[in-house]
């Protein structure tokens, strides 16, 4: 490290990553977890008052024992960065959750008089409550009681800069997050890349090269994707930002103007930041949801939408 590099170097405060950790009021435990015990602890004391003149005060202090051991376990125990107590609920949510979804009204309905009931327990599908009620064309995305807008930016390699300027674009980046006054979320994605598709359109404009050599090289790069395509599974990188509109905004295009600033503001970080229009952010929820099917050329129709066909005439 230079004279200079020094001198630039400034001094930083460290930022707990688990700014969102609940507060721990004793013993290390948190008001959560206080409850629970308090709660167990009276049942336990009531049924020791309840059972000690019935049953053996030796059978009583063993199930005590084995039921205390249950609950402080359930109380400090984690499962997949969640409390047990919270990961059981979600998982008996689950359970008595439907399983088969639909979109269409006409199927999650009451089932007619001369609809023969399904054999076994197969139930009739459960109307699917998605968050999101429509797309505008300009990219706003209608939430029922609110309404958002995605931003598509790409990413900074902060290792290849100095020391100075890691530390003004970290301090940039810490001002904007500070001017968030709405919910506001990052998305960072791997997406896989089509690169069978790629070479293919590659090797047909090989035959459109004004010159023999370039039509030669065009044919080896793409014959050097269609390889890469089979030997490997390439990914790349997708962050996503999508903006918010708070409980006091009432304009009726407030969560683009959100996405605007934002990409004005990430702009100034060196990274290519847009607010998607109404098809891109179709595309990316498509790609969210299944990230592994390929792209409908001209996006997707609502579900709503009558589909038709010109009718094609049989041969005579």
């Amino acid at each position: 490290m230079t004279h200079n590099d020094a001198d630039d170097v400034v001094d930083r405060a460290r930022i707990p990553a688990d700014v969102d950790a609940p507060d721990r009021v004793a013993y290390g435990l948190t008001w959560r977890q206080l409850a629970i015990l308090a709660v167990a602890g009276s049942l336990l004391y009531a049924g020791w008052h309840g059972l000690r003149g019935v049953v053996p005060p030796q059978v009583v202090a063993f199930g005590a024992v084995v039921v205390g051991g249950l609950v402080f376990g359930l109380v400090v125990g984690r499962r997949d960065g969640l409390p047990l107590d919270g990961w059981l609920l979600h998982a008996v949510r689950h359970v008595r959750a439907p399983k088969a979804l639909s979109a269409s009204a006409a199927t999650t309905g009451p089932a007619p008089d001369w609809v023969a009931p399904p054999a076994g327990r197969m139930p009739l599908p459960a109307p699917l409550r998605l968050p999101a009620d429509a797309i505008a064309d300009d990219g706003e995305i209608s939430l029922g009681g609110g309404r958002a807008a995605v931003v598509a930016a790409t990413t900074v390699n902060l290792t290849l800069r100095t020391a100075a300027e890691q530390t003004a674009l970290v301090e940039a980046y810490g001002r904007w997050l500070n001017s968030l006054s709405t919910p506001t979320q990052v998305v960072v994605s791997a997406q896989p890349v089509d690169l069978a598709g790629h070479a293919r359109r590659v090797a047909e404009a090989c035959r459109t090269q004004p010159h023999p050599a370039l039509e030669a090289a065009c044919a080896d790069h793409a014959a050097f994707l269609a390889d890469l395509a089979e030997r490997r599974d390439p990914l790349r990188r997708q962050v996503l930002v999508v903006t918010r509109t708070g409980p006091d905004d009432h304009g009726a295009h407030t969560a683009r103007r959100r996405a605007d600033d934002t990409a004005r503001v990430l702009s100034g970080l060196g990274v290519t930041a847009r607010a998607l229009d109404g098809t891109a952010v179709t595309a990316a929820l498509a790609a969210a949801a299944d990230p592994y099917r390929t792209a409908r050329p001209g996006g997707l129709v609502a579900p709503d939408t009558v589909i038709t066909a010109t009718p094609t005439r049989a041969p005579s």
